[in-house]
């Protein structure tokens, strides 16, 4: 007998009638008639005209002792959202998920309760003042199911939504949900603009009043209700006053990094290395291909002519080989995993991919005299869409190393780089196809880690001609450190969970989460639709009342490649066959790429600890900025860290405009003034040094600041 969806499937009748007379408070008034001619696909509880709502939720799971968390995700194909076309999303790869992401808003539509005036009449937990997520009688509740714990959250009502008639209430957790553990959602006393209480979903209304329904497929779900309802009450959520309550599970770690950690075992296997969480690199180095080395004369910044530069001694560029577990040569974009039947990667024998590389040499290595310096080797990780070349070109890169001697070696993010732009666009207007950016992702992933083993092998570069001077080599093998700017930061924490080799990285202007993050940048938000992300998707999915159940389905493949999937993994809580991690966050204040609340919430999951001073007084509209991030203490330390860095408000300053606002609160991107996302890096000397002295062995997080906020040298403070 096949299963619907949901908990409550596999209770007869009779077993229902009978828990019914003991579980459920008396019953009077007979109850409503439900809408369940969709039942089998959609949630009935808020009604069916969304079909996935609420979201996530435990009714589009079914039992599965297989998985590690007893659940498995089990949409409908009609259930899920159908673009222009009428094409519904193909559920399969979500239906190997054995629960939802750890970090994606939870969403729900609350008639009457959306708009700015309902949300401030009902109490609901503000962006500005999570604190308010543990208030007595706080509106939107989140507990863990098993300990009744209350989750640091926060809400919005979504600000993209045309009319108020599609707007979804979205709660989002400030600190990442654990992975595997049952979450309860609990709204009460919702309020419109006129302060009146709402009266609750019909569907809600049944198992909240203890209503007897004739209606069969209503009953069926009565008990696991009443246990939600139980656990509220133990947690001290009286059901008076609910508005709605439903469950969900977190996917777990086996899951949501299975197919990564599988691949990368696999292929260092291939390496001579099956111990990887020793720290020791074992078997020998990966085979390279160097296609280019360019020697530079020096000059003086600004003067420079061709074959000139102030920083760079010298630049290496070639190819390196990868095992490639995509299912066409070479792992070109546009490929996907072939699955094996446990749901893991299975490797065409013989297929490698070719992953691009280049290294600059600094010029402070060698001074043709004395004998070559040692080098601290560094991975760097690029911006949106970006490529291996913005290491080749971007002069706070070369200044970075030159500055603190550091041989800067970098690769693509296969999987979102520029040679996948062209196979993301059509995904984007048919989201079927959406594993291919995420499954190429991990390959991706699997690159950086092959060439930090040619940076700490010494038969790696460290025995290649082209790193020596006099016969010495300027790789020092002993370590290999991470470094990465906007997407680099963000895809660098999902490395840094996964690498064997590198223990200490720098995140700079990072963020997680991207179903929260593209509708908040600038990057996501060009006036040509066909031309950005955000447009692209609306292409293909228009109506605004689903917009954020499409970014939250994406969401849970998007995290086996992106840090949302990683992050409670990155330092402290290794997964298998990996070390601990060091992590040091560079946020910049106001950021009109990468969201601020994004690097927060990242902060608290990896357990960051914040450098304070943060910012000027009044300079954030939070209530207690960065709230729930624990003060670092004094410096230098070393420790897992978070430093905020101010380019200073908007001002007029030497003739010229300066500053940024702080970050909207609402979810849209910036508008106003200076962008500080790379501002920062380009113009303050002081933070590169503070992203080498982290990335050495045995670093420490300086005090650059002279015991003041952070700040660019051309802001003094007010």
């Amino acid at each position: 007998m096949s299963k619907a969806p949901g908990r409550f499937v596999s209770s007869s009748f009779a077993s229902v009638a009978a828990l019914l007379l003991v579980a459920a408070p008396a019953f009077g008034a007979r109850a409503p008639h439900v809408d369940v001619s969709q039942a089998k696909s959609c949630d009935f509880l808020v009604g069916q005209s969304v079909c996935v709502a609420p979201f996530p939720n435990d009714y589009f799971t079914a039992a599965d002792k297989a998985t590690a968390t007893g659940r498995r995700v089990a949409f409908a194909k009609d259930s899920m959202p159908a673009n222009t076309k009428g094409k519904h999303i193909d559920p399969t790869d979500w239906n190997r998920s054995d629960g939802f992401s750890p970090g994606g808003a939870i969403i729900v539509r609350v008639p009457g309760m959306d708009n700015p005036a309902a949300f401030k009449r009902s109490k609901i937990v503000p962006i500005t003042d999570m604190a308010r997520a543990y208030d007595k009688r706080q509106a939107v509740v989140v507990i863990d199911a098993a300990t009744g714990k209350r989750s640091l959250i926060w809400a919005e009502l979504d600000s993209q939504a045309a009319t108020d008639g599609e707007r979804n209430l979205l709660i989002h957790p400030g600190k990442n949900f654990l992975e595997g553990h049952r979450y309860i959602v609990a709204l009460r006393t919702m309020r419109n603009a006129a302060g009146k209480v709402l009266s609750a979903p019909p569907a809600f209304r049944i198992y909240r009043d203890g209503l007897r329904s004739s209606q069969r497929v209503v009953e069926r779900r009565r008990p696991h209700m009443e246990a939600v309802l139980r656990t509220l009450a133990k947690a001290g959520i009286g059901r008076k006053s609910l508005y709605l309550a439903w469950d969900f599970t977190v996917a777990s770690a086996k899951n949501i990094a299975g197919r990564a950690l599988a691949i990368r075992n696999d292929a260092f296997k291939t390496l001579g290395d099956t111990t990887m969480g020793d720290g020791i690199p074992q078997g020998h180095a990966p085979s390279y291909k160097i296609t280019t080395v360019t020697d530079f004369a020096p000059c003086v910044a600004g003067s420079c002519t061709a074959g000139q530069d102030p920083d760079m001694l010298r630049q290496i560029q070639g190819t390196f080989d990868v095992p490639c577990y995509l299912n066409q040569p070479q792992c070109v974009t546009g490929s996907t995993f072939t699955l094996d039947a446990k749901g893991l990667p299975v490797r065409t024998p013989g297929n490698v991919m070719a992953a691009n590389f280049v290294c600059n040499i600094p010029r402070v290595a060698y001074d043709g005299i004395t004998p070559a310096h040692k080098l601290l080797p560094a991975l760097y990780g690029h911006g949106l869409f970006g490529s291996f070349h913005e290491a080749r070109g971007s002069r706070n890169v070369h200044q970075l190393g030159n500055e603190n001697g550091v041989l800067v070696c970098a690769t693509d993010f296969s999987g979102m780089a520029d040679e996948d732009e062209a196979t993301a666009i059509p995904i984007l207007q048919d989201l079927s196809g959406f594993p291919q950016l995420a499954d190429r992702m991990q390959q991706g992933l699997l690159n950086f880690m092959f060439l930090a083993r040619l940076l700490d092998r010494p038969d790696g570069f460290a025995a290649d001609p082209n790193f020596m001077f006099g016969g010495t080599s300027v790789v020092d093998t002993s370590s290999v450190a991470y470094y990465g700017n906007s997407q680099g930061g963000i895809l660098g924490g999902s490395l840094t969970a996964l690498s064997p080799d590198v223990t200490r990285s720098v995140l700079y202007v990072p963020g997680m989460t991207y179903s929260t993050l593209v509708i908040r940048s600038v990057d996501f938000d060009d006036p040509d639709t066909t031309a950005d992300f955000a447009g692209v998707l609306e292409l293909g999915y228009p109506k605004d009342v689903e917009n954020p159940l499409v970014l939250g389905l994406v969401q849970m493949l998007w995290d086996r490649g992106e840090p949302d999937g990683y992050a409670e993994h990155m330092t402290s809580n290794p997964l298998p066959q990996t070390p601990k991690h060091h992590v040091l966050i560079d946020m910049s204040f106001g950021d009109h790429q990468v969201a601020n609340v994004t690097a927060e919430t990242e902060a608290r999951t990896i357990g960051a600890k914040a450098r304070r001073p943060v910012l000027d007084p009044g300079r954030s509209p939070d209530r207690t900025p960065q709230y729930g991030i624990p003060a670092l203490g004094k410096l230098p330390r070393d420790d897992n860290g978070f430093v905020v860095w101010d380019i200073g408000p908007i001002r007029q300053q030497d003739g010229a405009s300066f500053g940024t606002n702080a970050p909207p609160t609402a979810n849209i991107p910036p508008s106003l003034g200076q962008d500080p996302h790379d501002y920062v890096i380009e113009h303050s000397p002081a933070l590169r040094r503070q992203i080498a002295d982290y990335m050495r062995p045995g670093g420490k997080i300086t005090d650059v600041c002279a015991g003041k906020p952070c700040r660019t040298p051309d802001w003094a403070g007010p």
